[in-house]
């Protein structure tokens, strides 16, 4: 046999035997059920209409003097006016002197340029602190996280409770200052 009639017969029994093995994929694969299997969420798509609201959303900025602020939630949702509303929030809050605070809350809400946490907020600091506090209140424009209604922190030294807290930079910026004031009772723990 020549090599012409060896091609020849190859061009024909190649294509021939790929066709066969393809059907006997196709006859041999698995039967699918007749169900389809798309995955449909369980919501309630009126209530949801009805009321808008983000899920997950995260704000991030920087206010004048340098603090950067990142906050998270689970979900949020517009309140009257310009302000809303959110659900299991978390804000870091980092100032340029390197200290940084951690917050969390179950609730909170924002007006004009403020976030206001509650529900029970707890802040950690990278100094070590640990604060609680029913609400707390974190500005957007200015570096300052304010507590009027009673805190209980815990110090690397101690444990102290007080009406007041303030973090906010020193008059020259440099540094932050963790500031308490009325009724502060410390308990010193060497």
């Amino acid at each position: 046999m020549n090599r012409t009639r060896i091609v020849r017969w190859l061009r024909v029994l190649l294509p021939l035997t790929a066709l066969a093995m393809l059907s006997v994929l196709f006859l041999f694969s698995r039967q699918g059920d007749g169900e389809s299997q798309i995955p449909y969420a369980d919501v309630d798509a009126q209530s949801m209409a009805r009321d808008p609201r983000l899920v997950a959303p995260e704000y991030a900025g920087v206010t004048a003097d340098g603090a950067q602020l990142v906050l998270r939630a689970t979900e949020a949702a517009p309140a009257g006016g310009s302000g809303g509303k959110a659900r299991d929030l978390q804000l870091d809050w980092q100032r340029p002197d390197g200290l940084r605070a951690d917050l969390t809350a179950p609730q909170a809400g924002v007006d004009g340029g403020a976030i206001r946490l509650g529900g029970g907020v707890r802040m950690t600091t990278s100094s070590g602190w640990t604060v609680d506090a029913p609400s707390v209140e974190a500005a957007t424009d200015r570096s300052r996280i304010a507590a009027e209604d009673g805190v209980q922190a815990q110090a690397p030294f101690g444990s102290l409770s007080a009406r007041r807290m303030e973090l906010a930079p020193d008059a020259a910026g440099d540094a932050s200052i963790l500031n308490f004031s009325g009724d502060v009772r410390l308990i010193y723990q060497p």
